[in-house]
């Protein structure tokens, strides 16, 4: 348990800490940033000498310090699952013909495996929440959990304090409670959007604010939060992702084109997601920003990321598919000039400090947790939201401006080891675990 203490040998001094079992409430393992994230976290408490236990739907690989739920197969409980699962089904169907394209997920409170998941829970002093849609049911979870155990919830996008979308894209209707969803296609205001709404406020009105604390990685998003109806009562600390600085390092620059075939003497620009075809990640706005620099001699597009993005312009366009392996992903980085994340709206910027760590310069919207990597003049450049125009001027004075982006380079470097190490982030994390058990 917490109050157990051990000795820790750390750079030849024997440290006394406090010792915790803390669990990671994740949907997935690996997959999509915020898995990624929740998993650094995990194995950055690990070697601070903590417990740390992965609890998920989708397991992806075999480490012991990972557990997939396993719901139970008896005739009852797999008809109760269909019957549910039917249920949540149902009722984004009848959105299925109004729906937009262009966007991404909506998910429900609900979670086919209803009560039976809180069993199975391995015992704990902290449950930290990370993204947990189509794990967790709200309702029973927070009611049997919240009581008995503190509560970190690691926010890694809008949909805790939605009525269902991960994103708003501005809308801004989950601050009245949703209906007359844009992302459903609605003109009703009671429907599924509202019906959700109303149903998170219930739970959460039921949580003491003692008994959940919200962890942003951004300070955008931890306003957002601050200011939505549903969260606005409990506290909010930021704490940004951590990453493995030796893992995301810059490598040898020749050695990483010559690996990828990439010209030595192109300027590189890179673009990366784990689906490039998403609307918000912008990759339509870059294709236009790029087709106002196509006089610009040796300028290559270098794209990560699951699909394959159309790029109209004459600028050729080398696209790597997805990558999920952080030291290969590292020498991609590292063949690059810049990054470019023209996201429309953006949680955090995990790819930009991806970049950032492999001392690769950053060019982006000010937009979301962007800025708060994205340091104008420091460690990137900012364009205005949506201003293309803008953008390509600031792709235009990186890629052509050596010494700047050399200088760039080592302050993106510097700062990454300061304030996104995974140590460092860890550190927080168990000061404000400490610190919620203190007032348990």
């Amino acid at each position: 348990s917490w109050h157990c203490s051990c000795d820790i040998e750390k750079s030849g001094r024997v440290i006394r800490t406090t010792v915790m079992m803390v669990l990671h409430l994740s949907t997935y393992h690996f997959q999509g940033g915020a898995a990624r994230a929740a998993h650094r976290l995990h194995r950055g408490l690990l070697r601070q000498g903590h417990e740390s236990l992965m609890f998920v739907a989708v397991k992806g690989s075999e480490d012991p310090a990972v557990t997939a739920y396993e719901p139970a197969r008896d005739l009852c409980s797999r008809l109760r699952r269909s019957l549910r699962r039917k249920q949540i089904t149902r009722s984004l169907d009848r959105y299925l013909l109004s729906r937009p394209d262009g966007y991404e997920l909506f998910s429900d409170y609900r979670s086919e495996y209803g009560s039976d998941l809180p069993y199975q829970l391995p015992d704990c002093d902290v449950i930290n929440v990370h993204w947990i849609a189509g794990l967790v049911d709200y309702g029973t979870f927070f009611d049997r959990v919240s009581a008995q155990i503190p509560i970190v919830w690691t926010l890694h996008d809008m949909n805790p304090f939605t009525g269902g979308c991960h994103y708003d894209l501005g809308c801004g209707r989950y601050s009245e409670g949703c209906g007359v969803c844009p992302q459903l296609g609605s003109i009703d205001p009671g429907d599924l959007s509202h019906r959700i709404w109303k149903h998170k406020q219930r739970i959460f009105e039921r949580i003491e604010p003692s008994r959940l604390h919200i962890v942003s990685p951004s300070h955008w998003l931890a306003g957002e939060s601050s200011h939505s109806a549903l969260m606005g009562k409990y506290p909010v600390s930021i704490i940004p992702h951590g990453l493995e600085i030796d893992d995301f390092a810059r490598r040898d620059r020749s050695v990483a084109r010559d690996t990828l075939k990439v010209p030595e003497d192109a300027k590189v620009v890179l673009f990366a997601a784990n689906e490039v075809g998403v609307k918000r990640k912008g990759f339509d706005l870059l294709a236009q920003a790029l087709s106002r620099l196509e006089s610009i001699s040796r300028l290559l597009l270098v794209s990560l990321g699951e699909g394959r993005p159309a790029l109209n312009t004459q600028v050729p366009h080398l696209h790597l598919g997805y990558i999920d392996n952080d030291r290969f992903l590292s020498l991609v980085y590292s063949a690059a000039d810049v990054l470019i994340i023209p996201s429309t709206q953006e949680a955090f910027g995990q790819t930009a400090l991806e970049a950032m760590a492999c001392g690769i310069p950053i060019v982006g919207f000010a937009v979301g947790g962007i800025p708060d990597i994205v340091r104008p003049g420091i460690t990137g450049l900012l364009a205005p939201l949506e201003d293309v125009r803008a953008l390509a001027a600031a792709i235009e004075e990186l890629v052509n401006n050596d010494a700047k982006r050399e200088e760039m380079s080592s302050n993106c470097r510097r700062i990454a080891i300061q304030e996104y190490a995974l140590e460092v982030q860890a550190n927080r994390y168990v000061e404000l675990y400490e610190k919620m058990l203190v007032q348990s």
